[in-house]
């Protein structure tokens, strides 16, 4: 006989564990589906941004910068250091313990919550007696059978995984997506990045700080188009000061691999053929649903053309009781997206009325400086005709931030011309990721820039930027700049 729960979730990244968590604490039995197996052949918890994006990539970034800064920065400070030297090995066990630890979080996590961990992937076979039942199997457990469980409620939240370039095989070797490139043993002399967008441009900064001659090639023929203009603009400044090298509107006709490296063959726009030698290769041209093998055929429901599973502006699919969020339904493939859609579904369940502002999901790229933005730009306000004024502030002229040395970069604050209410936050620096989350919740409450130019910052600190640019937006006068 199959074991029933209230609610089964499918998936135990960002958006599935959050999922289940939620719907434990409000009082329903709930069991997590997952079979992610790590690098050690051990079953895990937490996904792709867990495992192999956002918590890894994370640790590399913060141990790449603190070798840059080290070679590059302490002697302003008058630090002097001798004999540097670079342990990828031990770089790379740290990164693993980091995961290691949040990962075994979230098996302590779901035995708080009495959260039950089904280990394997789910499919759905039926729907009888008004229950879902759902088929739990891992093929890599030897000898394990299958199990059958039954579900009042279930939640997808597969996730998402790399999209392939047709014709190239990744082997994580010499062509990797973001899992072979966060498992580099050596740096490598030449690296060669397709894609200019968020995985693409932290990946190849990690690799770039530790001594690799980086390119990007992005077939967009505008750089990081979903940011506000200025942000572009600065951005592309910082990072060709840097020495990442960026080739727009490439085209991409072919990639030879062989033993020790692979070639690229491109042209920027209509020109003339051009070739990329490099020693590893990563590609990162976005990323695609996780709904193969789920068997949503059984239960009448079907993806769109784009492999995302329709959804409603709650989670709802058109199959009664099941819901899908994060990377497999439309919006932002962003892990708190996925975990604010994760909680929404486990309230509704529970008979809550909760609900989420799209227009307020921040945007962060981790790169040095950090980029970040939430709202609108200032070309989408001016292609709705909506009048708005535009506060910007420099890090230059914030003590703070020439202390720490992340002088980089602004913040620009938006606001509508007549109701002085904050549209949009966009900030290049290195504290970017933390500055935008107090802008979020400003815009959440739909705070004016005047709201935020009152509201009392310490001195000194990165967030009086924040303050400056609102005070800028409201009346066009900063006080320190």
């Amino acid at each position: 006989m199959a074991q029933a729960y209230d609610v089964v979730v499918i998936g135990a990244g960002p958006g599935g564990y959050i999922a289940a968590i939620r719907a434990a604490q409000l009082g329903m039995n709930v069991a997590c589906i997952e079979g992610w197996r790590n690098e050690s052949g051990e079953l895990s918890l937490g996904g792709t941004c867990l495992n192999v994006g956002c918590i890894p990539s994370k640790a590399l970034l913060a141990s790449s910068e603190a070798y840059e800064l080290v070679r590059e920065s302490y002697d302003a400070h008058g630090i002097g250091v001798d004999g540097l030297r670079l342990d990828i090995g031990k770089m790379q066990a740290r990164k693993a313990g980091i995961v290691k630890k949040m990962t075994k979080g979230i098996e302590f996590l779901f035995r708080k919550n009495k959260v039950t961990w089904l280990k394997g992937f789910g499919r759905f076979v039926g729907y009888e007696d008004d229950a879902y039942r759902i088929e739990v199997a891992d093929e890599e457990a030897d000898g394990a059978p299958a199990q059958l469980v039954d579900a009042k409620h279930v939640i997808i939240a597969t996730g998402s995984k790399p999209r392939a370039l047709p014709g190239l095989e990744v082997d994580n070797r010499i062509v990797c997506d973001n899992v072979g490139a966060l498992a580099m043993t050596e740096v490598p002399a030449r690296l060669g990045v397709i894609g200019a967008g968020v995985i693409g441009l932290e990946l190849g900064s990690v690799w770039r700080r530790l001594g690799a001659e980086v390119t990007v090639l992005e077939a967009l023929p505008t750089f990081l188009a979903a940011a506000d203009e200025g942000v572009r603009k600065e951005a592309w400044k910082q990072f060709k000061a840097q020495g990442l090298r960026i080739e727009l509107d490439a085209r991409i006709a072919g990639v030879e691999v062989g033993d020790s490296g692979a070639r690229v063959r491109y042209s920027i726009g209509e020109g003339e053929p051009q070739t990329l030698d490099c020693d590893r290769l990563i590609v990162s041209v976005g990323r695609v649903p996780n709904t193969e093998g789920l068997g949503l055929d059984a239960i009448d429901l079907a993806v769109d053309e784009r492999g995302f599973v329709p959804v409603d502006e709650h989670c709802r699919t058109k199959a009664p009781n099941v819901w899908a969020i994060g990377d497999v339904v439309r919006g932002p493939m962003l892990a708190h997206k996925a975990e604010d859609e994760g909680v929404m579904v486990a309230e509704r369940i529970a008979g809550q009325d909760p609900h989420i502002d799209y227009g307020m999901i921040p945007w962060v790229i981790y790169t040095s400086p950090e980029i970040a933005w939430v709202g609108r730009t200032e070309e989408q306000l001016k292609k709705e005709g909506r009048a708005f004024k535009a506060g910007q502030f420099p890090f230059s002229a914030n003590g703070r931030a020439l202390g720490t040395g992340h002088s980089a970069g602004f913040v620009k604050v938006l606001a509508d011309a007549a109701t002085d209410e904050v549209l949009g936050v966009h900030i290049v620096s290195g504290a970017a990721s933390e500055l935008i989350a107090e802008a979020t919740l400003a815009m959440e409450f739909r705070a004016s820039a005047e709201d935020i130019g009152r509201v009392s910052h310490p001195h000194p600190s990165m967030s009086e930027a924040l303050r400056e640019a609102s005070l800028a937006a409201t009346d066009k006068r900063s006080l320190n700049a």
